[in-house]
């Protein structure tokens, strides 16, 4: 699993087609790719780290808080391009992503194992076109990457 995450003080989601729409105030936008070997260790290894990441600043201005610490929320946005490969010619393969039957319900628990972290999570829908807006805070801008236990 990939996952791109960012620190935001704000995030939303708008789809067209079915309609729905979902946003947070402070907390994380996560971008997330499933890949064909993801398992149950991967999802609660990337629901874990996701929640307890220490990039929102503490009293003195570090790095030192959590979603959890800051009573923030995480957008999830399920994103397979992130597992392109472009390191042939100039369209990217993405024979690295897990199939859509393999990612939906993949992205999905991965929402619900953060969700049992104690943290809110929204979600955008699943293969759908998708405008993500966001105000990135700092900015900060992580790749968590977990690959199954092969």
């Amino acid at each position: 699993m990939i996952c791109v995450v960012q620190r935001v003080s704000s995030a939303s989601v708008e789809v067209t087609d079915p309609p729905h729409a979902a946003s947070i105030a402070s907390g994380l936008l996560v971008l997330a790719a499933a890949e064909p070997d993801d398992d149950a260790r991967v999802l609660t290894w990337m629901a874990n780290k996701l929640s307890n990441l220490r990039i929102f600043a503490d009293d003195a201005g570090r790095m030192n808080r959590s979603v959890l610490d800051i009573e923030g929320s995480v957008l999830l946005i399920s994103q397979f391009t992130l597992a392109g490969n472009c390191d042939k010619g100039h369209r990217p393969s993405f024979i690295g992503a897990a199939t859509p039957e393999q990612a939906e319900p993949l992205i999905e628990q991965l929402g619900q194992r953060i969700a049992a972290t104690g943290v809110p999570v929204r979600t955008g829908v699943f293969a759908a076109t998708m405008a993500v807006t966001s105000v990135n805070d700092g900015p900060v801008t992580v790749i968590l990457q977990r690959a199954g236990d092969r």
